[in-house]
């Protein structure tokens, strides 16, 4: 299975609205964009998308979904919501096993750990700026993940 973890793009400040209302912003979607063609252009794809069900994590989703030209299922989690546990996410993911492409759309400082929970080295520390994008990849599912991380594609990188 290839897992791919979609950091939200940049959103609009917290102090006017509601942290779960916030959306993303012009150059949020713009940076985000980039970073998509870029996966696009590796392959990236999904045949199904997770996302917290905060509003930013969900409008990730769906330009992800656009992007990549994908009309997998969104299905919203508890799971990836930002104060969530790494094992939590391990937990969907084994619900969703017999998916080929597992997109994800969440938060920091989740997504980072769980990349580091999916590679079995749950002490590692992985940043993923706003917009980043990681793919691991797991060929088994046994009580305790042992992925492959094949990239981190941060938004700077992307053209």
């Amino acid at each position: 299975m290839e897992i791919y973890l979609l950091r939200h793009g940049d959103a609009e400040e917290s102090l006017r609205i509601p942290d779960e209302e916030r959306s993303l912003t012009a150059e949020g979607r713009r940076k985000l964009g980039a970073v998509l063609l870029r996966a696009r252009a590796a392959g990236a794809g999904a045949s199904l998308i997770l996302a917290s069900p905060l509003r930013r994590a969900v409008e990730t989703a769906e330009l992800a979904a656009g992007i990549l030209g994908t009309r997998a299922p969104l299905v919203k989690t508890s799971a990836l919501l930002p104060g969530a546990a790494p094992a939590k996410v391990w937990d969907e993911i084994h619900v969703h096993r017999d998916e080929g492409q597992l997109l994800l759309a969440g938060h920091e400082p989740l997504l980072g750990q769980a990349i580091a929970y999916l590679l079995g080295a749950p002490s590692a520390q992985v940043d993923m700026k706003k917009g980043s994008l990681a793919r691991v990849d797991l060929d088994q599912f046994g009580p305790a993940p042992r992925g492959v991380l094949r990239w981190l594609l941060p938004p700077q990188l992307a053209p």
